[in-house]
């Protein structure tokens, strides 16, 4: 079984190579075909891995390779396999698998296409190095390779400014988040002495209420501390307030990377991370607030963004923001289960609406903009229901694979009495509606209501091709809609298939620790008896009400009267500009640290380099130098009685000193 544990990550990365490298002389056709085949038997391994670990009970956790031994302090590459990393190879693998169908219709006129098929591939190595890895070493090393990889996919169209800005923004917010998480992985080794999961949880429990020693930032617990830090990271990669700002840039790179990184995997790397380190977290009723805080903040105030997009994929990308801050706040309430349970429906829901936009953008001749659609469902029926299946599936629609995540959270959220839970359950019931509004503005804009393509303007007829559209709207190639097809069916079923593994039967139990009094889950378990039950049961609650408001209101103002929208936006101004301008964040992040960078790096130019080293030390060493010359030249006359006399004069001086000291 191990060796299939080695075909997992390496497959893809033997595609990624092989595409990659020798790309030119295999051509189009064979780079396609050798990462499609790493990814698929990828995925195959990966559920004969699964059926091993929920069949039989099977897990492992052990080294493969040791890289050094420094101090005592074993640096190693090993895997652990158990219920909840097979849960993430599982939606890793598939969700790029279909990524990866997907590619061959969406980039069949780009040139690099050999060179994005190694990319992805070579993402997928990474984020599976990151969710098998049994040590901190191989996390960060996970971490942050499929940071870099997004870097290079977020500007795969290098030539065009927008995604060099956007991949140079990711990058750069990434690092923030990733000195904290390395900061909190040195505070690990350094009480633990160990960067071995087992080992540290186990000596976790004695470092409880010992103090760490930050200087004027005081002295919180070890605990605290390290599990603060750690969630920085989850921050930055799982695009939590404030360093969110990364994700909705990204979306200069291509639709398939905006499904395969920011909807599926990637993002939801900080919410596997906490799940895995949940023994740590559940120390810390203060980091679990914290979390708990930023997760709520994030899940209501991305979700008002959404609102005010024209950009189909922006609007996506802001339901991603949204739909993270839920899963956040299930792990500030201790609810990991429920928090990875939206994480693999969302996977499979967000993929496929992002992979809907892109069909959409195909159809529309690569038209982006909402404004200008409409009544497309006539001419796109396929890419038409399955984006209704992701929308209502998005909302929480009863049955529906997102009802039953989203609603275990909200139902996690009202059981627990953590500091920060009541605002918590009003901002994701909030969500609720805001979450409907917006899924379905952008659903009838673009597939209900008068056609609106022929009035587009001409410079707002362009996307990820720069192509400017002409003509109707046209189905995509089945490339493009088999992997839709196929995403819809777990969009529909999954939820309902799974809840008694992810809720009811407690079935990562052993994988991830919970505190008795933080126990959340066990608290509504009791009111769950099955899908069919809650299913029911979903009709007459709030977050049902909700959703339906949202979508009534959607349907009101951008199918029967849509002109209000236009006096709406022109009525409430300022609070419109408030949300374009995204609460201002770029345009703090621009003055305040990009903008002070570049003052200080002047300063340091002024003051430190040409008044300092050029003015004083350079030039002004050489005007000493001058100086000095300047007064000695006067005692080199060239006259040999005057050079006589000085010596006479100075050994007269010397004798003088010798009688006085005698």
């Amino acid at each position: 079984m191990k060796f299939s544990y080695l075909i997992v990550p390496f497959a893809p990365l033997a595609g990624a190579l092989l595409a990659g490298l020798f790309g030119r002389t295999i051509g189009r056709a064979g780079a396609h075909t050798v990462t499609i085949l790493g990814v698929l038997v990828s995925f195959i391994a990966s559920v004969v891995v699964a059926l091993d670990v929920f069949g039989n009970g099977t897990t492992f956790n052990g080294p493969l390779y040791t890289w050094m031994v420094a101090g005592g302090v074993r640096f190693e590459i090993g895997f652990l396999i158990d219920k909840l990393t097979v849960t993430m190879m599982l939606v890793v693998a598939f969700v790029s698998l279909m990524v990866h169908v997907y590619t061959i219709g969406y980039m069949a006129d780009d040139p690099g296409y050999q060179r994005f098929f190694s990319y992805i591939s070579l993402f997928t190595f990474s984020m599976l190095m990151l969710v098998m890895s049994n040590n901190f070493l191989q996390l960060f090393f996970g971490w942050e390779a499929v940071g870099l990889v997004s870097y290079l996919l977020i500007g795969f169209w290098f030539k065009r400014p927008t995604a060099i800005y956007a991949n140079l923004k990711a990058f750069l917010v990434n690092r923030v988040g990733d000195l904290g998480f390395l900061l909190g992985i040195g505070l690990v080794l350094a009480y633990t002495g160990s960067l071995d999961y087992e080992t540290v949880f186990d000596k976790a429990a004695g470092l409880k209420d010992i103090a760490v020693d930050l200087g004027w930032l005081g002295a919180p617990m070890w605990a605290t501390a390290t599990c603060i830090l750690l969630f920085i990271g989850a921050m930055g990669k799982s695009a939590q307030v404030p360093l969110h700002v990364w994700l909705p840039d990204s979306m200069e790179g291509p639709t398939p990377i905006s499904a395969l990184i920011h909807a599926a995997t990637m993002v939801t790397a900080g919410i596997f991370m906490v799940s895995r380190m949940s023994p740590l977290f559940e120390m810390s009723t203060t980091a679990l607030s914290f979390v708990l805080v930023i997760g709520a903040t994030t899940a209501l105030f991305m979700g008002f963004l959404g609102i005010i997009q024209y950009d189909i994929k922006r609007v996506v990308a802001y339901s991603t923001l949204s739909q993270l801050g839920y899963m956040t706040v299930a792990l500030g309430v201790s609810a990991y289960s429920a928090a990875m349970f939206h994480l693999v429906t969302h996977a499979f829901f967000k993929a496929l609406l992002f992979l809907a936009a892109g069909s959409v953008i195909i159809g529309m001749h690569h038209n982006q903009d909402i404004r200008w659609m409409g009544g497309v469902r006539k001419h796109m029926p396929i890419t038409w229901m399955t984006s209704l299946i992701g929308s209502l599936a998005l909302i929480g629609f009863p049955f529906l694979s997102g009802f039953y995540s989203k609603d275990s959270i909200i139902l996690a959220v009202g059981a627990s009495k953590i500091p920060g839970a009541t605002y918590a359950l009003v901002a994701v019931t909030l969500g609720v509606f805001v979450t409907a509004f917006y899924s379905f503005r952008m659903y009838f804009l673009v597939f209900h209501g008068n056609e609106r393509y022929d009035q587009a303007p001409h410079d707002d007829h362009h996307d990820d091709h720069g192509h400017h559209g002409d003509g109707k709207p046209h189905e995509s190639p089945w490339v493009v809609t088999l992997p839709l097809v196929l995403l819809a069916v777990p969009s529909v079923a999954l939820g309902a298939a799974t809840l008694g593994f992810f809720i009811i039967d407690n079935g990562y139990a052993g994988a991830i620790t919970v505190a008795p009094a933080n126990d959340t889950l066990g608290a509504i378990r009791g009111g769950l008896h099955d899908w069919w039950a809650m299913g029911l049961h979903g009709f007459v609650t709030l977050p049902f009400w909700l959703a339906m408001a949202g979508v009534l209101l959607a349907w009101y103002l951008y199918v029967i009267n849509p002109a209000l929208p236009v006096k709406l936006r022109a009525q409430f101004g300022g609070l419109v500009r408030i949300l374009e301008e995204k609460y201002y964040f770029d345009r703090f992040n621009e003055f305040f640290f990009a903008g002070g960078a570049r003052r200080l790096g002047e300063g340091l130019f002024r003051f430190g380099d040409r008044a300092v080293i050029d003015g004083a030390i350079v030039n002004g060493s050489a005007k000493g130098v001058g100086l000095l010359s300047s007064l000695v030249r006067h005692v080199q006359t060239g006259y040999i009685y005057h050079y006589a006399f000085v010596m006479v004069a100075g050994l007269m001086v010397f004798l003088g000193w010798l009688l006085l000291r005698n």
